[in-house]
């Protein structure tokens, strides 16, 4: 699977302690990712 541009950025600061569940959630509204790239970095479902 290929991901969005920015998945790796988003991930890195997710698994840094960096950002927040909250944040990663904005990077979807952003269209930074998707909702199953959110799914992927937190292990919890995108809710909107």
């Amino acid at each position: 699977m290929e991901h969005s541009a920015k998945f790796d950025k988003v991930k890195g600061y997710y698994d840094r302690g960096l950002w927040n569940k909250a944040r990663v959630a904005n990077a979807v509204v952003k269209e930074w990712i998707t909702p199953a790239e959110y799914e992927e970095i937190t292990g919890e479902p995108y809710t909107a």
